[in-house]
């Protein structure tokens, strides 16, 4: 019998999940006391908030937005007012047997976004807070080790402690490394430095991949703040066009790793795009190959920006519909995501134009030939994080 797109064991390259607020409490010595990452009631709001030494942060359910009954900026606030499955492992996939997902690469919430606050807390309770993360997300895709896939957050502050915990992290079974593209933002040197040698080194012989989200924080004052301003002056139409333009804005790190010699030095390195989306990247990679031939680079290379893109980078897009014909030019250079349980996610809800994923594959890649469909939904997945049967 032939396959068919309902036959695809999709895989689901981007998603997160909401730390329980006893994550770092339950785990990290007691010695540290309230400089542990906790959740406390904030007497502003009235709701539980994430509290990082004296910094208040985003309330425990902002980010977990699927299924949500109302629109930007109000958002859930209690852990209970969210979808069980951003937290809950066993919840988490039954709702991936409903959208039709085989599998997903798990990635954090809070220690990936507010990643400043942790470098702050001093190298010692820093790297503990790390270390029990990557233990809790290992611990959450013991679930089901061939549908959930853990991917490193690592203390890229001390690249000694990164490189270790990697290493611990591989053997726990991590398919990849959470990276950063604005490394100077927190006044490192930026990602494609020789500076990261060491990590990108290890990460390459341990055939683990590195990924890395649109855009970077560098925040010092937490989000509590704000969240008040943006419930003050928030604009619907304002935040449609910033969403759209920060989704893009992953075109400088690809064309980067492109260009600066990355690829040379590591050339069976994978570098992931989260969130990137598609349709963009072919005009992108064409307009990178002409000019760098239009400035000679190209008598300084073997290899044109797009054959190292081919070689070794990958992207993800999810709600796309009308550039997915040009999948053919890069057929193994995409993978599907949901970014659940994110507002850009393909999470059917109230207020979101999202479908069902298997819906919304089914309608969009009707007529995607089925051996690219097959690719960018299962098979470069499954190559990149180490899946395949």
């Amino acid at each position: 019998m032939s396959q068919t797109l309902i036959d695809i064991k999709v895989v689901d390259t981007d998603s997160h999940v909401t730390e329980p607020p006893d994550l770092w409490t339950s785990r990290v010595s007691k010695k540290w006391g309230d400089a542990v990452p906790h959740v406390a009631n904030n007497p502003e709001t009235g709701h539980s908030h994430w509290r990082i030494g004296d910094h208040w942060l985003m309330p425990v359910g902002f980010y977990a937005t699927a299924g949500w009954k109302e629109f930007p900026p109000f958002t859930p606030n209690e852990l209970e007012d969210v979808d069980a499955g951003a937290w809950n492992p066993v919840e988490r996939l039954k709702r991936m047997d409903e959208y039709g997902l085989y599998a997903q690469v798990l990635y954090p919430n809070l220690i990936g976004f507010e990643t400043p606050l942790f470098m702050r807390m001093g190298p010692e309770l820093s790297l503990e807070c790390t270390r029990a993360y990557n233990d809790f997300i290992t611990e959450f895709a013991a679930t089901d080790r061939k549908r959930l896939v853990p991917i490193s957050m690592v203390p890229f502050w001390d690249l000694d402690a990164a490189v270790a915990e990697m290493k611990r992290c591989r053997e726990m079974g991590h398919r990849g490394v959470l990276f950063a593209n604005q490394y100077e933002k927190v006044g490192l040197p930026p990602f494609w430095d020789t500076y990261w040698d060491p990590v990108l080194n290890v990460a390459q012989d341990l055939d683990m991949s590195i990924n890395f989200h649109v855009g970077f924080t560098s925040s010092t004052d937490g989000s509590a703040a704000a969240l008040q301003v943006m419930l003050s002056q928030f604009s619907a139409r304002a935040a449609a066009a910033g969403t759209a333009l920060g989704l893009m804005s992953n075109a400088t790190a690809i064309a980067t790793i492109v260009t600066s010699g990355l690829c040379d030095r590591f050339p069976r390195l994978k570098f992931v795009s989260v969130e990137s989306g598609f349709g963009f990247l072919p005009y992108l990679l064409e307009s990178l190959d002409w000019h760098w031939k239009g400035y000679g680079a190209a008598a300084e290379s073997e290899l044109l920006p797009s054959e190292y893109f081919k070689r070794q980078v990958y992207g993800c897009f999810w709600f796309e519909r009308q550039t997915l014909p040009l999948l053919e030019h890069y057929p193994d250079n995409f993978m599907f995501e949901t970014d659940y349980p994110h507002p850009t996610s393909m999470s059917p809800g109230p207020c979101s134009p999202a479908e069902l994923p298997r819906d919304h594959i089914l309608s969009a890649f009707e007529k995607v030939p089925l051996e690219i469909a097959v690719k960018a939904l299962y098979g470069n997945a499954a190559r990149v994080y180490g899946m395949e049967d």
